[in-house]
């Protein structure tokens, strides 16, 4: 009876099915067992799970995440995780594809540059892949098709596009100097220059075909691009201005969106906040393109000048861009004569009037305008012009005074005066001769260019100039007179007003005592 019950009761389950649910466990539940083993509650549970418990902890040493784990011991799979791959010469030509898409992922990882000391072993591989992706995208031997754009697009897009760091924010456009101001260089610079070069080759490549590239070198792209010109750091600048050009070139599609993007750019910092600091290089790609804009000029272009370019003499930053922007407007001049006297007529209406600087920057400019405009045009602004010319040549600023003067260094310039001489010569006599009288104008270079010119008048045309002359000599006369007029004037209302005085003092008096 007692051996039927023995016999019913289970067994002792042998060691080797033991070691295969202790393993099954293990894999299914690996912390819960790991705690267990850790508890040693007896030697044969630890017997029996031995074997995975050390697999366990073998695991979790060479970097797979457990959640038990410190933070300090977190780090270490991510750097670990981020390690180089094979060169390009080390796989063959058929895995070379899907090695440039796995190089193209890793590098969209951006790293924190403020920290020197940072991630450098992953920045150094970093700059590494970098540089094969250069070198493989300047003789990749097949068209670009469009999954691999949109990993390209996907990874220049992650390591530009970003907010910058200004200086300027908080200043007001009076205090705002961007020549007295330190820029700050960008830190992740190493990084960045080669992903600028990248895309610059990988938009110059003919294997890039700009039919399906315009799909993610689109407008959105284009303005990111734009807003980037606002850094501080003129080598970025510099690969800006390089690679919009370029997509100007080939996206035939974006040049209206372009032209009128910088256009915005441009109103926004005329007329708002006078701070940006990409005005120069934007000039200098909008001086390229409008050297190939097609006769007769399109009215947009017109409208561009007038709207855009002369006001953008009006900031007092002028001098940070203004030889990019003098050679845009006179290659408007150059293009069509006809807009002299619209641009001429702008340079009158925005010329400054406390800034000598400025002034001798406007009548640089004034003279290539004039060097390209015909006598018609001329004859049209002449008056308003010469009477600001006339000003410039009293000016107490010596360099203003001797830079007008100048002009009738330039023999188109000398001859369109000469020939408009009945109008010009009476504007500006007046001047000449303020700066030649005994107690003219204090500088000796500016006497003597003075008295050049008035020679010019007089060899040209002796009669006008004693026309003019005698003229002169009569208003001055007159002036005399007027002054002493005025003065005798002034001099009887101070008699009758002290007069009134004292009869008011005699009557006040005479009724106090009364």
């Amino acid at each position: 009876m007692i051996k039927q019950i023995l016999n019913k009761l289970p067994r002792k389950p042998s060691s080797k099915s033991s070691q295969s649910d202790g393993g099954k466990n293990e894999s299914a539940f690996p912390s819960m067992n790991s705690s267990v083993s850790g508890a040693n509650s007896n030697s044969k549970s630890n017997s029996s799970s031995g074997k995975g418990s050390n697999s366990s902890s073998s695991r979790s040493m060479n970097g797979t995440h457990t959640p038990n784990m410190k933070s300090n011991q977190v780090k270490k799979p991510n750097q670990a995780a981020y390690e180089s791959l094979p060169s390009f010469r080390d796989v063959p030509t058929s895995e070379k594809h899907n090695l440039f898409i796995k190089k193209l992922n890793m590098c969209c990882v951006v790293f924190d540059f403020t920290d020197p000391s940072k991630n450098l072993k992953e920045k150094d591989i970093k700059r590494q892949t970098l540089l094969e992706l250069v070198d493989y995208v300047s003789s990749v031997p097949s068209k670009f098709n469009e999954p691999t754009m949109q990993e390209i697009t996907k990874m220049i897009s992650t390591n530009l596009f970003r907010s910058l760091p200004t200086n300027h924010d908080s200043k007001l456009p009076d205090i705002y100097d961007p020549e007295d101001d330190e820029p700050n260089m960008e830190p992740s610079w190493p990084h960045l220059q080669i992903v600028y070069e990248f895309l610059l080759r990988f938009i110059a490549s003919t294997e890039t075909d700009a039919k399906i590239a315009k799909r993610y070198i689109d407008h959105s792209f284009v303005l990111k691009l734009l807003d980037l010109f606002d850094s501080e750091d003129q080598r970025e600048r510099e690969y800006l201005k390089t690679i919009l050009h370029r997509i100007y070139g080939k996206f035939m599609v974006h040049r209206p969106f372009i032209r009128k993007a910088i256009n915005n750019i441009f109103f926004q910092f005329i007329f708002e906040t006078e701070k940006h600091n990409g005005i120069a290089e934007m000039l200098e790609i909008l001086g390229s393109i409008i050297n190939g804009f097609a006769l007769p000029l399109k009215e947009e272009h017109k409208l561009f000048l007038m709207r855009a370019l002369i006001p953008l003499h009006k900031p007092k930053c002028l001098s940070m861009y203004h030889q990019q922007l003098s050679y845009c407007v006179t290659q408007f001049v150059e293009k069509d004569f006809k807009l002299a006297d619209i641009v001429i007529r702008g340079l009158v209406k925005y010329w400054p009037v406390t800034n000598s600087s400025k002034e001798v920057m406007f009548l640089s400019e004034l003279e290539e305008v004039l060097e390209s405009t015909q006598a018609a045009e001329f004859q049209k602004c002449m008056v308003p012009l010469f009477r600001q010319i006339g000003r410039c040549l009293n000016s107490s600023h010596f360099q203003v005074a001797e830079r007008a003067l100048f002009l009738w260094n330039n023999d188109h310039i000398r001859n369109l005066i000469t020939q408009n001489r009945k109008v010009i010569l009476p504007i500006i006599f007046p001047a000449l001769e303020k700066n030649t009288r005994p107690r003219g104008h204090w500088n000796q270079a500016v006497q003597s260019l003075t008295l050049n010119v008035r020679k010019i008048f007089s060899d040209v045309d002796q009669t006008l100039f004693d026309e003019c002359l005698n003229r002169y000599q009569e208003d001055e006369v007159k002036q005399k007179e007027n002054n002493h007029k005025r003065e005798s004037t002034w001099m009887r209302m101070e008699t009758v007003a002290a007069s009134n005085g004292n009869e008011s003092r005699f009557a006040s008096s005479v009724g106090v005592s009364s």
